[in-house]
């Protein structure tokens, strides 16, 4: 038995499959660029699935298909509707969503997790080109605010506690690329950054007509976010998703308002779902087509009444997640399992500089997490960047930069002492080094030069060396050497 409009249907498969093999584009291929799952755009071809408006509108678009796609698919729709009458022919859709020009986005997931202290928010936007020229840049911005509703408070807090680069911990992707931050804004509760469609390998603009999937992540610790999280719409956007996760034992409970700069803000008009799943809580809300200059905002309140600790005693919990919530990468990340890239200087100044911006700013915060008597030492891959740059603070001196660093010549003396690492920092280990090192190394412009270290400063250095080459001072442990709890250790123990 035939349906109406199986021919037409049809005859829309069949056109589908002859423009893509035209375009030279496979089955993936075809459904990436058009946001589909690669199952349906099969099962369209092979007339299990009919056509939608959405995906022959997409398909048109992708395929430029001079109206050919679209003319199929109307007259698919025409038949499916029992109408006998020949379609008119209707102008070719240039693309689905509101035809504003420039940047779209088809789609948005933002989650918020929270985990021993810290707000970590993930964000992931589909984008298309709608517009005439390459889109280069994105932009970004984060913005704190711990008391809402207490502005002088707020802003006394944010002077005596900024919001600091280092602390973001950002990583960000285009697709499979990541993407090169640059700063345009910095104030103590704001920052606002453009994320680049390029890094130090390859340039990758967006241009008319493509898409692609936009990944940026930060980490903001719970003594400088408030309890909101909120989404504006800067952008024509087709499908808004949040979702919040929290600690189950927290109780927390979750609402939400909407508003513009001009009109009150009301509450949301659909509920947030809430979810319980082990010891972790979801609560997820969405929206089609948002309104622009609309703003979203979820408030929660934890419930349990140890949730509003302050971070004094949030430093009480293991030594490993006060790190964590700092910032610093822990052990098993691959960041820290490979050797970093050295900087070619003195074309690649700028990014050195910013590196090095990021560590002075982590070492100055996490020198106040711990008394570290015997110096402070922090490389590049420990805040998720694979760049040979690392700083080594001693106690009582100014911080030493080190850029491309490598150990030229050391001493035949060695000792044995205990060291501890922030990206496993609950255990301390043996670790024999040389009493002097020749550590051969770069400033900004290029030129190397050879410093010697010596006892304590010489430990911290190799140390910091060694992250810059993937290993960790485990690695250097002999086969029978034991990690020791740090709760083992007296205050004057590394």
């Amino acid at each position: 038995m035939t349906y109406p409009g199986d021919a037409a249907a049809d005859a829309f498969a069949a056109a589908l499959y002859q423009w893509r093999l035209e375009r030279s584009l496979s089955k993936k291929q075809l459904a990436a660029e058009m946001g589909f799952d690669p199952s349906y755009v099969s099962h369209v071809e092979a007339r299990r699935h009919r056509p939608t408006e959405d995906f022959a509108r997409r398909a048109e678009a992708v395929l430029q298909a001079g109206g050919a796609i679209w003319q199929r698919f109307r007259e698919y729709d025409q038949a499916r509707h029992g109408s006998s009458e020949r379609p008119r022919v209707a102008p070719v859709p240039e693309q689905w969503m509101p035809s504003t020009g420039g940047l779209i986005v088809e789609s948005e997931l933002s989650q918020l997790t929270y985990v021993n202290g810290a707000y970590r928010c993930a964000v992931r936007r589909d984008l298309f080109n709608a517009g005439t020229e390459p889109v280069t840049r994105y932009l970004v911005r984060v913005a704190v605010d711990r008391y809402p509703g207490e502005p002088e408070r707020s802003n006394r807090h944010y002077r005596d506690h900024p919001l600091t680069w280092a602390e973001l911990n950002l990583d960000a992707r285009a697709g499979d690329e990541r993407m090169r931050m640059t700063r345009k804004h910095d104030r103590d509760a704001y920052k606002e950054f453009w994320l680049h469609f390029e890094n130090d390998d390859a340039h990758f603009p967006l241009y008319p007509g493509q898409r692609t999937r936009v990944e940026y992540a930060y980490t903001v610790g719970e003594d400088k976010w408030g309890h909101w999280f909120q989404r504006a719409i800067r952008l024509p956007t087709r499908r808004l998703e949040v979702r919040l996760d929290f600690p189950a034992e927290l109780r927390p409970v979750v609402w939400g308002m909407e508003g513009t700069l001009t009109t009150d803000a009301s509450p949301l008009r659909t509920p947030v779902v809430e979810e319980t799943d082990g010891d972790r809580a979801t609560f997820e809300w969405s929206t089609e087509d948002p309104p622009l200059n609309t703003r979203f905002r979820l408030e929660w309140r934890f419930r349990a009444a140890h949730a509003d600790r302050v971070p004094e005693q949030a430093a009480q919990s293991r030594p490993s997640e006060v790190m964590r919530a700092a910032g610093v990468v822990q052990r098993g990340a691959p960041v820290l399992e490979r050797a970093a890239r050295w900087f070619d200087l003195p074309d690649q100044a700028p990014l050195a500089e910013e590196i090095i911006d990021r560590l002075l700013d982590a070492v100055e915060r996490i020198g106040h997490l711990h008394d570290f008597r015997h110096g402070l030492g922090l490389a590049a891959p420990q805040l998720g960047i694979s760049w040979a740059a690392a700083v080594v603070r001693e106690t009582g001196a100014d911080p030493i930069v080190l850029l491309n660093p490598r150990i030229v010549g050391e001493s035949v003396d060695h000792d044995e002492q205990y060291e501890g690492c922030l990206s496993f920092f609950d255990v301390r280990g043996l670790v024999s080094r040389p009493l002097l090192i020749e550590v051969e190394h770069a400033d900004l412009t290029g030129n190397t030069t050879v410093t010697t270290f010596r006892q304590e400063a010489a430990r911290l250095v190799a140390h910091e060396i060694d992250h810059l080459g993937g290993l960790l001072y485990a690695d250097r442990m002999p086969g029978d050497g034991r990690l020791v709890p740090a709760a083992e250790f007296s205050p004057e123990a590394r």
